[in-house]
């Protein structure tokens, strides 16, 4: 066998051959029809997924907008540092009279007396502001970088400003610098562009007034130009979602979307979040940080356009987390509930959402969308109403609120209900979200649930569900609660049960999926990273290969282990007759070789050549910020309509065939 020379990537490429066929396949006797699209993605806004992490802005607090309610100590200045040179004079105020926007009050005000002089900076003259992002500013030589700046000056004289990103340390490396020209007493918005000269993985950016006079700033930002698909999304990270191949997206939470331990005052509110970016209102994120809402809701479906999944938005429904007002220990004192004579605003924000994502340009907020750069319809086609609530009377009243009169209003949308966390049955949340669900004839119940490994090592939950039910299971958010190869092998036999399942179970996302380096809130995560890469987990690459291998057609009695099967061992072959590909998927999570007998008599027109994709390694290996010793293996080899397979311990392979 002849291994390619890009069997080690840090991200699997989309297979080589795939066949574009001239008609689908007919898929052979002795299948099921099964979901294609049941591996996809959960964005929630924790762990600085959003702000320095996807989202691609460098500046942390551009706005001026943190403050103490978000973190004790915070304010509009935090993140910045004054810059004063040698004999300047000078002050810096926060002040609210006449913003930028009433939804961005903050803004600076820099009066500035008298100048002073860099003596080892060039000799440059300037007052001002230092920004060093988050965890300092990493640029690539170069590379070009969009800063833009909204200013007026109060008193009618024109400015002179250096925009500088400079190196750490005692030279002061100059690493790009330019002069923007600045006036007016309104505000308005000044742009320029950066040009690294070197690599730098701690730089900060520096705006430096070089006129005495007073001078207003809001809004400052630093944008790389490369972007994924020139959308403001970080390449790298985007990239790594990508290969992914997911067909869905759910965001933006989580308990982002009902305000988690904060209650009703912090719920996520779609419609502060488009249009421009100085206009969106930034909130407290649950998880302990500030959002921009730099990434909103244009944002989130741009990127499932860009990477053809289908949005899946998710609203609140009226009631807040369980975890609100002391936490989850308080049950069911700790959640909120508004009167029922709030509901229809709740049900517009949802009515007004479709509209907003589906509505032609002749309508009121599918005119927003188009003046916001996308005339297009986005073609939304689900929609989830609450998060993991708590299945309590409240909440079953004012989500039947709800549903009723969306589904009325738009019969096209296919809407996802919750069943509560810890989605087991006899779990009374579980039960009574499934009571719901079946009352309501609801087509997708979303069931979330984290477990050790041997859950998911030795469970089969979807086995047992009834065939004959209308809704069907959306499994939200999941994960065994560790990042080693062995939890990532538990996942393995999970999801090929779930294919096996793939009549029942009808999409999954792994949780949660982004997590930065320093700034964690959730353990384990599907993509950890830096300023500088993403690191993928053991996880990511079982997702990967699951993502790569979708299909609509599962068949069960291809694979049979030599010897006795134990819950350590599952396998799947899955056919997507769109694409005329067959994806046989065994795991061995045990540690013990085992040999495997292979039949695919049944699929006619099989090729000799296929591809064959290994993740093996120690049960205890991780990767993690200082190795990536886990990775897949792709090979080209010569495939049969009857194999035998050697599966190694500790390992889940699996071959690629065009028909």
């Amino acid at each position: 066998m002849k291994i390619l020379k890009s069997s080690l990537p840090l991200m699997l490429a989309a297979s080589s051959f795939t066949v574009q066929a001239a008609k689908p396949l007919t898929p052979p006797a002795g299948g099921k029809a099964i979901s294609s699209e049941l591996i996809g993605i959960f964005f929630e806004d924790i762990s600085h997924a959003a702000d320095g992490g996807l989202y691609a802005e460098l500046l942390q607090n551009g706005s001026f907008e943190f403050n103490a309610n978000e973190r004790d100590g915070w304010g509009p200045a935090t993140a910045w540092r004054v810059i004063r040179p040698g004999h300047s004079l000078g002050q810096i105020q926060t002040l609210q009279a006449d913003p930028l926007h009433r939804n961005n009050p903050n803004y600076m005000r820099l009066t500035t007396e008298r100048v002073g002089h860099y003596y080892d900076f060039n000799g440059w003259t300037g007052y001002g502001l230092e920004n060093r992002g988050f965890d300092g500013i990493t640029v690539k030589g170069g590379a070009k970088y969009d800063f833009s700046v909204f200013t007026r000056c109060p008193d009618g004289k024109e400015k002179q400003v250096r925009v500088v990103l400079v190196a750490p340390g005692k030279e002061q490396t100059v690493i790009a610098d330019t002069t923007l020209t600045v006036g007016g007493t309104t505000w308005s918005k000044n742009v320029c562009t950066l040009t690294a000269n070197a690599d730098c993985k701690d730089a900060m950016l520096r705006f430096l007034v070089m006129t005495p006079g007073t001078m207003d700033v809001d809004m400052l930002s630093l944008m790389p130009q490369d972007t994924y698909k020139g959308h403001g999304m970080r390449r790298d990270l985007a990239e790594a979602l990508e290969a992914l191949n997911p067909k869905f997206m759910r965001f933006p939470g989580g308990c982002v979307v009902h305000g988690g331990g904060d209650g009703f005052w912090n719920t996520y509110h779609w419609k502060n979040t488009i249009g421009p970016k100085e206009q969106r209102v930034q909130m407290k994120n649950t998880w302990g940080y500030h959002q921009s809402m730099g990434l909103g809701y244009y944002e989130y479906f741009q990127l499932c356009e860009d990477m053809n999944m289908e949005p899946l938005p998710i609203l609140p429904c009226g009631v807040s987390c369980q975890g609100a007002n002391g936490g989850w220990g308080m049950k069911g004192q700790a959640q909120d509930a508004c009167p029922m004579s709030d509901m229809d605003r709740w049900t517009q924000d949802a009515l007004d959402l479709i509209e907003w994502a589906n509505g032609s340009v002749d309508t009121k907020w599918g005119r927003i969308r188009a003046e916001q750069g996308h005339p297009k319809p986005f073609g939304l086609k689900y929609l989830g109403i609450g998060n993991e609530e708590k299945i309590s009377p409240e909440f079953a009243e004012r989500f039947k609120y709800m549903y009723e009169r969306i589904t009325k209003a738009h019969p096209e949308i296919v809407i996802v209900g919750t069943a509560g966390p810890g989605s087991h049955p006899g779990n009374p949340d579980f039960d009574n979200g499934w009571k719901i669900a079946e009352e309501l004839g609801m087509p997708i119940l979303d069931e979330h649930y984290y477990e050790q490994r041997g859950y998911f090592e030795t469970s089969r939950q979807y086995d047992a569900y009834p065939r004959d039910r209308k809704t069907k299971v959306y499994l939200g958010e999941y994960a065994a609660k560790d990042k080693k190869m062995a939890d990532a092998l538990a996942e393995a036999l999970y999801l090929c049960h779930v294919e096996r399942n793939g009549d029942v179970v009808a999409m999954t996302s792994y949780a949660p999926l982004f997590a930065r380096k320093g700034a964690t809130n959730w353990n384990p995560d599907l993509i950890y990273f830096d300023n500088e890469r993403p690191y993928l987990t053991c996880s990511y690459y079982v997702q990967q290969m699951f993502g790569q291998s979708a299909g609509d057609y599962f068949y069960g009695d291809c694979v049979k282990f030599d010897g006795e099967k134990t819950n350590m061992q599952e396998q799947s072959v899955v056919l997507n007759t769109k694409t005329r590909q067959l994806f046989v998927k065994i795991c061995n999570a045990s540690g013990d070789a085992r040999k495997v007998t292979v039949d695919l008599s049944r699929f006619k027109g099989m090729k000799s050549v296929g591809k064959l994709t290994t993740l093996a390694g120690s049960p205890d290996a991780e990767n993690n910020y200082e190795a990536q010793p886990i990775a897949p293996v792709t090979e080209t080899v010569k495939v049969k309509r009857k194999m035998s397979v050697d599966l190694k311990p500790h390992s889940f392979v699996m071959y690629t065939i065009n028909l």
